[in-house]
Parts: C-alpha cells; structure tokens; sequence
C-alpha cells in the first residue's frame, strides 16, 4: 500500500497491508521557520521512512496588540483582536506548510499542529519561548493557571470574548493552512488545565468546547483531522465525541487504555508508545514489545502507531525509534475490517 492509502484505511476503519506509524518531537530554536524547519522536517520524514507527518508547530499563536507581548491583566484580553490567520508567526507556519506540502503531495498526509485557545492563552499569560519540551502530565501549581482563574471569577466576560477572539483568529488560520496543502489539522486540547477544583464545575465545556469546534469545523475539509488529547484527560469521553478523523493521547502514561476504549470509540486510534517512559528508558526490544502490545490490545482493530506526545531527542535513543519503525515495517499490526 501506499502511505497515503495505508493511513487512510485505518482512518475508514479498514485493513491495511500493515500498521502506520510516526513519531515527532520539537526541533528547537533555530529551526521552527524557513528551510532550517523544512530540512528538519524532512530529514526526519526521510531517516525513519515514517507513514505521516506531524508539522511541528513552533511558530505560535502571534502576539499582536499585547501590551509587553503578554496577557497580564484584564487589558490584555480585551486587547487581543481577531486576526486574519496570516499575520506574523501565523505567516511563517503557512510558509512552512506550504514548502512541506510542495515536497510531500501526494507521497504521505501531513498535518499541520494547532491549539485550542485555552492552551493558547495560557500561553500568551507568559513570555515567549523557544524552548518546547514534552508535557508534564499532572496539572502542578502554575501561575498562568493561577492568573486564568483569576481572569473566570473576576471578568468572565472579558475572559470569554478572548477565548472567542482566539479560537476565531485560529480558524482563519487552519483554513489558510488548508489552502497551503495540509491534508489537516492536529489539534491539542488539555482539560485538566480549566476544569480544575477552584474553578467549579462545567468550564470546560461552557468555554473552550464551542471554540474547538469552531477550529475543527474550519479544517472540516482536510482528508485527515487528529484530535491531541494532551494531558491527563478529565473527561476523555467528551472529546470522543468530537468530529475528528482520529485521536491521539497517551494511553500509557495517562490512559485510559487502548484496550478500554477500542471497542467503542469512533475515531482512529493513534497512541500506543510511551514517550515518556519505554522510548526514553527502554531497549529497543522494550520498545519492540511495547508496539506489538499494542496492536493486540487493539482486539483485531486497526490502529495508528504513535506516541502519546512529542518525545525528547535527547532521552530517546535513536535505537528504539528504529526498532519501532522495523516492527511496523514487518506487516505488523494486520486486522479485520470493523
């Protein structure tokens, strides 16, 4: 099979000659933009012969019209305007996109990595960095959390219209990533950031859902939409439901398990390695294991392999990736149709 009819056989629910795969991590500074971000990502693309792409997405959300580039006060969120999706680092995102659709068309999907805008506004409650490593699963003590629920008990409204201002900005920008050549989004949601004990009940879903759905009913065209379920899921079931092509979460780490979900969930699955744990610390073997585990725990279901998050190079050995790649490679992972 080809890369792009491999892939989406499984999207459809279908057997596929064996199972695809991919992993991603962040390049680092230096090559987030321009033809230093399109070698990386072809470089890793073409070293382990990956089934998809995941287009890193290091050029974050702009910050235009923020007093000091950071959401500090109430006058930061009123001060966010809604933005055309091609302004800024938005502009270069689009140029990356547009470069990696021009070397990968036709030969794999590519997906190009948003966030919700809640993740996007506790980003914008900080300075920028160029730094991004893996996520912390548990919700630790943060004080963007702590200014964001500041912001929900003393100016809901005003917190409200920017989470709108930000999830509107964001889908003027997936649907220019969509012309640019990706086959889709993939969208990172975390709910353990917002329904939190000291912010009641029912946030979540009153404030952040209606803007990812506004964002995924912008990239309602592309052929292949992955939902990220980052973090350690509150409430897994609510984003079952989501209009996604497949989902993606750390199964290992954070659960809830591939075999739990596997005979009732719509979506493709995407996980089954542990990015965290067994890519970092195991053998290749381990790994080896790991990924043949999960195509079991699947029960004849056809999955995607992947890792519940973005890995740290610098704690995987390069070993285990391959060896991840050579099982897949094998004609692993074969299944009925459903």
């Amino acid at each position: 099979m080809h890369k792009i009819e491999r892939l989406d056989a499984v999207l459809q629910h279908r057997r596929p000659d064996r199972t695809p795969v991919s992993f991603w991590y962040h390049f680092g500074p230096g090559r987030a933009s321009g033809t230093a971000a399109v070698e990386a990502h072809v470089g890793h693309m073409e070293r382990f012969d990956l089934d998809f792409l995941k287009i890193m997405d290091d050029n974050r959300y702009p910050r235009i019209g923020l007093p000091g580039g950071v959401v500090a006060s109430t006058d930061g969120l009123e001060a966010l305007p809604v933005l055309g999706g091609d302004e800024g680092s938005f502009a270069r995102q689009l140029e990356l996109v547009a470069r990696l659709a021009g070397r990968f068309r036709g030969e794999c999907r590519m997906m190009t990595t948003v966030f919700n805008s809640w993740t996007v506004l506790r980003q914008l409650a900080a300075p920028e960095s160029a730094l991004h490593r893996p996520p912390v699963l548990r919700a630790a003590a943060d004080p963007r959390d702590a200014l964001l629920g500041t912001f929900l008990r003393e100016a809901p409204g005003a917190l409200s219209r920017a989470l709108d201002t930000i999830s509107l900005s964001t889908a003027n920008f997936v649907r220019r990533c969509l012309d640019a050549g990706a086959d889709g989004i993939f969208l990172s949601v975390r709910d353990d950031w917002v329904d939190r004990p000291e912010n009641g009940e029912g946030v979540y879903d009153r404030l952040v859902r209606p803007g990812d759905l506004r964002i995924l009913s912008a990239a309602r065209e592309g052929a292949c939409n992955m939902l990220h379920v980052c973090g350690r899921a509150v409430d897994f079931g609510r984003f079952a439901r989501y209009p996604v092509h497949a989902i993606n979460w750390a199964d290992r780490s954070a659960g809830p398990s591939i075999a739990s979900v596997a005979g009732w969930l719509q979506p493709a699955i995407c996980g089954g390695l542990d990015n965290l744990a067994t890519m970092a610390t195991g053998s290749p073997e381990d790994c080896r294991r790991e990924a043949a585990d999960a195509v079991s725990a699947s029960g004849g279901r056809p999955i995607i392999l992947a890792p519940g998050c973005t890995f740290d190079p610098a704690a995987v050995p390069e070993e285990n990736l391959l060896a991840i790649r050579r099982f897949a490679g094998q004609g692993a992972g074969h299944a009925t149709s459903m």
